[in-house]
């Protein structure tokens, strides 16, 4: 188990190696937005890490947030919880304007992750 602790919310166990995105909504209870269902698309997902960001990144991740031109933020449905770490919640459904958060992403990276360094 790894320590997530999201600023505002507070410090949750969360089970290994599950996805970022969802230890926000289900340990952390963050509306955090995943319009595209947590498949690398949408960059709806984003987070500021303020310690203990994974060095590893995908490649889908690594070249949508080139092609958005998006730096300092990472993209919370390409992330596994495999260690301690502490981020900030950017991208809520409050405030948002959207309708809802997007469709429950499933309990796999997708695309299937091929892992590259920073």
């Amino acid at each position: 188990m790894s320590k997530l602790t999201v600023e505002g919310y507070g410090t949750f166990e969360v089970p290994a190696d599950k996805r970022l995105v969802l230890a926000l909504i289900d340990e952390a209870g963050v509306d955090q937005l995943h319009a595209c269902g947590g498949n690398c698309r949408c960059t709806t997902c984003r987070v500021e890490f303020v310690t203990g960001e994974p060095e590893k990144i995908t490649e889908a991740e690594k070249l949508k947030l080139a092609d958005k031109g998006l730096t300092g933020v990472r993209l919370s449905c390409q992330l596994l919880c495999e260690q301690d770490m502490t981020v900030r919640a950017i991208s809520r459904l409050e405030g948002s304007g959207r309708a809802d958060a997007g469709s429950r992403p499933e309990p796999e990276i997708h695309p299937e992750p091929v892992w590259t360094t920073k």
